[in-house]
């Protein structure tokens, strides 16, 4: 997000198209002249903007946008990818553990099918692992109720594991999301990550791919 009274679009220095901030990511240069993701967009300094997809970026790292942006010789080194796509997906899981204990969340099987029949519902969460007809079963109930048209999100980027430690549950396969500020920031935040992954964060038809995480 921009800071207060800084523009809301930016050009990216690889693709050169003029995008909203929302859909690029900033880079600032360190003291050591190491290019450093500046994913709160909270860090001082000159930044250079880079379209929030992993390929992007990687293609900025080689063609030495970085240096041209900042205009002088700077260190992004190959892990620069790798390293962003993590710190995305601990922003996810952190505004997923705020958005449990804000009551926006609800966890297990049963909880998320009583969710899905009366419960103003923003997103389905569903661990990589998880199997295809439990999350096929989920997709048909919330299919029944809000139709395909306004489908809801279905988010599949996190690992049972990475959602358990996060949410301080055991064995978290199906979580639901619910209207509130909470849950619409783990929603903006698990769309980033998508975005950066390039995967879609809307279900097939049968409901069964959503987001998946990449290697």
């Amino acid at each position: 997000m921009p800071r207060k009274n800084e523009p809301t679009e930016r050009t990216c220095a690889v693709t050169r198209e003029v995008l909203p901030v929302t859909d690029l990511l900033r880079f600032v240069m360190a003291p050591d002249k190491t290019v450093v993701v500046d994913v709160k967009g909270t860090l001082p300094g000159r930044g250079v903007w880079v379209s929030a997809k992993k390929s992007v970026l990687q293609e900025a790292i080689k063609r030495r946008a970085f240096s041209r942006g900042f205009k002088e010789q700077v260190n992004a080194e190959d892990g620069l990818a790798d390293h962003t796509d993590k710190l995305l997906e601990q922003a996810a899981l952190g505004a997923l553990s705020m958005s449990r204990k804000a009551g926006n969340l609800h966890v297990g099987f049963s909880k998320v099918e009583a969710a899905l029949k009366k419960e103003s519902v923003l997103a389905l969460v569903h661990a990589t692992e998880a199997s295809e007809d439990g999350v096929r079963k989920l997709a048909a109930l919330a299919a029944s109720r809000f139709g395909k048209v306004d489908r809801l999100s279905v988010i599949r980027l996190f690992t049972s594991e990475q959602m358990s430690t996060h949410l301080d549950r055991d064995n978290v396969i199906h979580a639901v999301l619910l209207a509130g500020e909470a849950g619409r920031n783990f929603v903006k935040h698990a769309q980033r990550l998508a975005q950066f992954r390039e995967v879609s964060v809307m279900a097939d038809d049968d409901g069964t791919k959503g987001a998946v995480a990449q290697d």
